[in-house]
């Protein structure tokens, strides 16, 4: 037969959606996969449910996998869809909102029983009534084709065939958008390698879905979304909690000191674990602790032994690592702890996005204790922020917090693999005994930083402990002038990196009298909206904060040059706070506390409203 014409797009944007035992983290892996191997420029943001099986049908249960991808560069996972494709009544009422009018709307209208329907709290059926006639709507029977695709297979049951409709479905948008089906189909065969009728259902579900978008008559064009332009060098697709491993492997690497991970299991954060235990090839050693306590206690072990010590948790189990962390800054010793923030406060929702730990992190612990804080901006950034708070915990000896988020440890995006030889070495400097008496806070005149003195080096013997320690000699003291001596040194110790780490850059190409201030995974939202703001024709300036503690040295001076500042997060006006009591600027908070990543369009919004104030 004929091929059907192909219009060229732009960007698209996907949502798969069902309920959370139908696959939908698996196909959108997989289209993103292929995606990225065509060479778009690709975001994407997976959404699911906190509960581990959520009742079948609920709400509460809908599985969400968003991708946006383009010929050009792209900074979010998107707005909205411009197609859904929904699975069940529950998949449809809790994102049919977010379908703008015109677009393209799939459904498996096997599953809008009577029942299902009344799960998802229809009164009847919304197939039926014409309340989708605002959209492109494909109801297409996938339950019941897939299970005649698979009827003639060997070993395969009625309810494991109608478990590969996800694939049914992802063979369809792939003939859709012209995605290939080489890599899909060898993936699925290694994946169910241990059955092989159902490598089998899934693939020929896979080939029945790609088949049924060439000859059925419901989808009258295929798209085709061409390859970016980006810079040449060899890509992979990676999500956060991916690249934040690799990046403390990397710094692991090129410090010469063995990875030691101290964990307990906490959503978002467990892949970290997860990731690391694959790698003992490299020396790392992972631990999974039972308790949050005993994972930080374990960490800063490994750091006093000459590890790289690094502990990972959320907003739940860093309340719970406090106490340790002031011990390792009175301690003077590297530790890396890691904060993939999440929604709160308590249990909160578990597995949607916030960025409201840092005035936490910055604060939340007994008596001066300051610390380094870091935020990585993008799923790719993970990797060079981890490398970051690896040298300057090592390089100054003091514990490093690494904020993260839901939504970049999951999310993903193309990943430019680095020259390995271009990554700095991090020089640990362990102390060496001179064959003096050893002074264990003798500090670095520039960098304030102690010795760091491996245990049972002969020479090197020294008290260790929470109790406040003598100036030099790290003997136990109470001395109260000692005492303001050492708090003013352990602040100041922290203060001076801000001559260690970058100038705050702005992004001001018009001599805009706005200011847009983000930190964190906010970055790409933000970033987006100025560019739309921009493209209405108003000057608007954007400065991004990697480094939160401290501050770039020339942050007040760029605040107080602009007129107007706006300072979009994902909390209630935590870095607002800071800048506003560190630099007495006026500056303007732009806060949702949703569960859910900004939109571009409602940030420009803001920044709209702010420019024409």
């Amino acid at each position: 037969m004929a091929s059907k014409p192909v219009e060229q797009l732009e960007s698209v944007v996907i949502r798969f959606a069902g309920d959370s035992g139908d696959g939908m983290q698996l196909t959108g892996g997989r289209f993103t996969s292929e995606t990225a191997m065509l060479g778009n420029d690709l975001s994407t943001y997976p959404d699911f449910p906190a509960e581990i099986r959520a009742p079948a049908g609920s709400l509460p249960g809908v599985s969400g996998f968003q991708l946006h991808f383009a010929d050009h560069d792209i900074l979010t996972p998107g707005d909205a869809p411009n197609v859904l494709v929904a699975m069940n009544p529950a998949a449809l009422k809790t994102n049919l909102n977010d379908l703008p009018p015109s677009g393209i709307l799939v459904v498996d209208k096997d599953a809008f029983t009577d029942r299902n329907l009344q799960k998802a709290g229809y009164e009847g059926n919304p197939l039926e009534d014409g309340s989708l006639d605002a959209y492109q709507l494909h109801p297409i029977p996938l339950t019941s084709m897939t299970i005649e695709a698979l009827k003639d297979i060997d070993g395969i049951t009625k309810r494991e065939a109608e478990r590969s409709k996800n694939m049914f479905a992802l063979g369809l948008m792939s003939w859709l958008y012209g995605r290939p089906t080489e890599r899909t189909l060898e993936f699925l065969r290694s994946k169910f390698a241990k059955r092989p009728e159902i490598a089998e259902a899934n693939v020929k579900a896979f080939q029945t879905g790609y088949a049924f978008g060439e000859t059925t008559e419901s989808f009258a064009v295929q798209y085709e979304v061409r390859p970016a332009a980006l810079k040449a060098g060899l890509y992979r697709n990676i999500t956060g909690n991916q690249a934040l491993a690799y990046g403390l492997i990397a710094a692991s690497v090129k410090s010469g000191l063995p990875l030691f991970l101290g964990a307990y299991p906490i959503t978002p954060a467990s892949s970290v674990l997860e990731e690391l235990a694959r790698h003992k090839n490299f020396g790392v050693r992972t631990f999974q602790a039972e308790d949050e306590i005993a994972a930080v206690g374990a960490a800063l072990g490994a750091s006093f032994g000459g590890a790289l010590g690094v502990s990972t948790s959320s907003g739940p189990g860093i309340v719970l690592k406090q106490e340790t962390i002031g011990l390792g800054i009175t301690l003077e010793l590297p530790l890396i702890i890691v904060d993939i923030q999440r929604a709160g406060p308590s249990t909160g929702m578990p597995t949607k996005p916030e960025q409201a730990d840092l005035l936490g992190v910055m604060f939340a612990r007994n008596s001066e204790s300051p610390v380094p804080v870091i935020a990585a901006a993008t799923p790719s950034d993970c990797f060079d922020a981890a490398i970051e708070a690896a040298r300057i915990a090592v390089k100054y000896r003091t514990p490093v917090f690494l904020l993260s988020d839901a939504y970049l440890a999951n999310g993903s995006e193309p990943w430019l693999l680095p020259e390995v030889d271009a990554i700095p070495p991090i020089e640990p400097n362990f102390a060496v005994s001179n064959g003096g008496e050893f002074e264990p806070y003798r500090r670095d005149e520039e960098t304030l930083a102690r010795p760091w003195a491996i245990p049972g080096t002969p020479g090197l013997e020294h008290r260790i402990g929470g109790l406040e320690k003598q100036d030099v000699t790290g003997n136990v003291s109470y001395d109260p002038d000692n005492h303001d001596l050492m708090v003013r040194l352990r602040a100041q110790k922290v203060a001076g990196i801000a001559q260690d780490i970058p100038e705050l850059e702005v992004d001001d190409p018009d001599g805009a009298d706005t200011l847009v201030l983000s930190w964190g995974g906010t970055y790409g939202s933000v970033a987006a909206a100025v560019r739309r703001v921009r493209a209405s024709g108003k000057k608007v300036a954007h400065a991004h904060l990697r480094y939160l503690n401290p501050f770039p040295r020339n942050t007040g001076e760029v605040v107080r040059r602009y007129d107007k500042v706006l300072v979009p997060e994902i909390n209630l006006g935590q870095l607002q706070k800071l800048i506003r009591a560190e630099f007495l600027v006026d500056a303007t908070g732009f806060n949702l506390v949703r569960g859910i990543p900004f939109r571009a369009g409602e940030v420009a919004d803001a920044i709209d409203a702010m420019v024409d104030a």
